[in-house]
């Protein structure tokens, strides 16, 4: 989202002083910043030599404009530079406009850097030195950037509230429709993040009106970007394509390659959503030709990823997997892992429909790997966090302690004096220093019971996932790092075991009824497992759609009746959101834990990943099943290494021992069939 208004130029009034030609001049190239930014940067570097020594005000804008281009060409260092530029210029000569428009394009720099936290501080900063000034342009600027901010902080009501404040600021700015547009436009991009689409479309429809009334090619164009996004949301693809097709000729007008090369990509993928894929073909080439032209390798990698399920979707495997793998080489040399993530569970999904369901294992257990990383990346950045802040609030307790021990010897000196001067004067000195330290000592004391009980809140919270509150993955690691190799079958044949869910077509649910009817879904699974199971099964979610659930105690021959029970108690209560009734139900893999193989004991990791594989077989087969591996007879292999490369081939050779239950049947036959 803010890749696309980012670098809104907000064209602020050029002093009269100064050649006015060269106002003009620059006036123009930062209207083209936004949108053709290699022809602007192209001319702004051919006037960095006039722009030295010219007045104050047009080189403010000047390195601003400057900036803007650099940054949208992709040359984040040097568009960086020139922010900093302008930032020790208004720190220097006290010109907060100067300051506050350097602080923004340092924030939206560092955003794109994937900088975030930097980011957002600098947005901060940026909006309070911008409402010193009588600039409305800057003011609404600043304010945009920190409700982006909030925003991608997850704090929608503060960037809700920030929004509404530049739009009726940017109401105010005469002889320039600019910031009205730009904030018109981060709003809608807001409300599609919150779902609120009756909403988006309102303020999309001014932005739109705004626009036309500006008869700017660009600021057109990008309403109608917003119009595609709001419809295809809501599955209206003919208005969709519609919009898409007017905002491309309106881009190819002016030159705006790079937007060019994206709104093909968005049309590729149109076509995709509604399974055309021939026509997904055509644009996807089209959008490929067009990324290469502008060099922009997230259109070239997107744009290669939409043409593989487009060939994939018509049955060209070998072809369409070559193009998508050659995505994903681009999004892995990026380090852009989120985005791989979510392009390997597409790819997954339409290696499955393709009828490729060894490639689409494949896919899948790509994505369980980078998952894995992803998470293990998060919580050592979580960790480092916290032993940062748990290293300044040990360096603050030393600094008290230093200042207590100071005030003490600055005590003791005073008493010597006074002993020395009036003697009848010590016992005085010596009681009001003991009701000083008592005082301070019950404050330390007060202070600490008042830190371990936030910690020990700190502690809990931690442990939960703040939209199911049910465990997280982290406490579950650590859960099984302080008892996981403790456990042992029990003498009454009794033992534990794991089960991995995952929500069957969840995307298909995300894509059809939008996020909000996502987490509607995600809150019923976890509801209704709380009710299938026992208080003393541990019930976790694992990531994204899939949970984990971990049973201490339950008969050998028992495990069987545990899915079966999951099955019906997911699949018995559909979701509700906004008055529809959404059918759920899972796949389940599952595993004893302990269970031993060439008789060494399976790690906890070990046996997650066992049901991880049997989950993708349930999947196979179906949906709305579970298999299981129950154990592995006589003549397994001693390591899992043959197991883990192909389930389905050791079942074949008789090397594990699969049990396959299916969730349409009645929960009191509990049937079990053995794969």
């Amino acid at each position: 989202m803010r890749a696309v208004c980012v670098a809104a130029v907000l064209l602020c009034p050029l002093v009269a002083h100064g050649d006015e030609a060269q106002a003009r001049r620059l006036r123009d190239i930062g209207a083209m910043a936004r949108f053709v930014p290699d022809e602007a940067s192209r001319r702004l570097r051919a006037m960095e030599w006039e722009m030295a020594t010219a007045p104050a005000a047009l080189r403010t804008d000047f390195l601003y404009h400057y900036s803007t281009a650099e940054r949208g060409i992709g040359d984040l260092t040097h568009a960086l530079t020139l922010a900093d530029q302008l930032v020790t210029y208004g720190r220097r000569n006290h010109d907060n406009v100067a300051l506050a428009k350097g602080l923004i394009g340092r924030a939206n720099t560092l955003y794109l850097r994937e900088e975030l936290a930097a980011s957002h501080a600098t947005a901060f900063e940026a909006e309070r030195v911008a409402l010193t000034t009588d600039d409305i342009p800057t003011k609404v600027l600043a304010t945009i950037a920190a409700g982006q901010s909030f925003q991608e902080e997850g704090n929608y009501p503060e960037a809700l509230a920030k929004l509404h404040a530049a739009i009726d600021m940017a109401r105010h700015v005469k002889d320039d429709a600019a910031p009205l547009a730009s904030a018109l436009h981060t709003l809608v991009q807001l409300y599609l993040n919150t779902g609120d689409f009756d909403k988006g479309w309102e303020a999309q429809r001014e932005a739109l009106a705004v626009a036309r009334q500006m008869a700017s090619p660009g600021y057109i164009a990008t309403a109608l970007g917003d119009e595609f996004a709001l419809a295809v949301e809501q599955k209206a693809f003919a208005r969709a394509r519609h919009a898409l097709f007017e905002e491309l000729a309106l881009e190819r007008s002016i030159g705006a390659r790079q937007m060019v090369a994206t709104t093909l990509v968005n049309l590729s993928d149109c076509y995709l959503k509604e399974g055309r894929f021939r026509e997904a073909q055509t644009y996807a080439a089209q959008a490929l030709e067009a990324a290469l032209d502008a060099r922009s390798n997230n259109d070239v990698a997107t744009a290669r990823v939409n043409l593989g399920q487009a060939l994939l979707g018509q049955g060209h495997l070998a072809e369409g997997k070559r193009q998508v793998e050659a995505g994903l080489a681009t999004y892995e040399k990026q380090g852009d892992k989120p985005e791989l993530l979510a392009v390997l569970r597409e790819y997954g999904y339409a290696l499955e429909l393709a009828g490729d369901y060894k490639g689409a294992v494949d896919a899948y257990n790509r994505e369980r790997k980078l998952s894995s990383e992803i998470f293990d990346e998060q919580r050592q950045k979580a960790l480092m966090e916290l032993q940062q802040k748990y290293e300044a609030e040990n360096k603050q307790r030393r600094i008290d302690a230093l200042r207590q021990e100071n005030r003490a010897t600055k005590a003791e000196l005073d008493n010597r004096r006074l002993h020395q001067r009036i003697w009848w004067m010590l016992a005085i000195v010596f009681g009001l220093a003991s009701v000083v330290v008592g005082l301070l000592y019950r404050k330390v004391r007060r202070a600490n019971a008042e830190l371990e009980e936030k910690n020990q809140q700190l502690k809990r919270q931690g442990a939960l996932d703040p939209l199911t509150l049910l465990y997280n993955r982290r406490h579950f690691q650590e859960f099984m790092g302080r008892t996981g190799t403790e456990r042992r079958a029990g003498g009454d044949g009794t033992v534990g075991a794991l089960f991995l869910l995952d929500v069957d077509r969840f995307k298909d649910i995300n894509d059809t009824l939008g996020h909000a009817a996502g987490d509607a879904v995600l809150k019923t699974v976890a509801h209704n497992l709380r009710l299938a199971l026992r208080e003393t099964d541990m019930i976790v979610r694992w990531g994204g759609e899939e949970f984990l659930v971990f049973v201490p105690a339950v008969a050998r021959d028992g495990l069987d009746e545990v899915a079966l029970r999951i099955l019906h108690g997911i699949s018995s209560h559909a979701a509700e959101h906004r008055g529809t009734r959404v059918p759920v139900s899972v796949s389940v893999g599952f595993a004893p834990f302990p269970v031993a193989l060439g008789g060494t004991a399976l790690t906890w990791e070990q046996v997650v990943n066992l049901a991880d594989m049997a989950l993708y077989q349930a999947k196979a087969r179906g949906r709305n099943c579970a298999c299981g591996v129950l154990g592995f007879p006589d003549g397994a292999p001693a390591t899992l290494e043959p197991i883990e490369r192909d389930l389905e081939e050791a079942w074949r050779q008789g090397w594990v021992d699969l049990s396959v239950v299916p969730g349409d049947v009645e929960y009191s036959t509990a049937v079990r069939s053995r794969a």
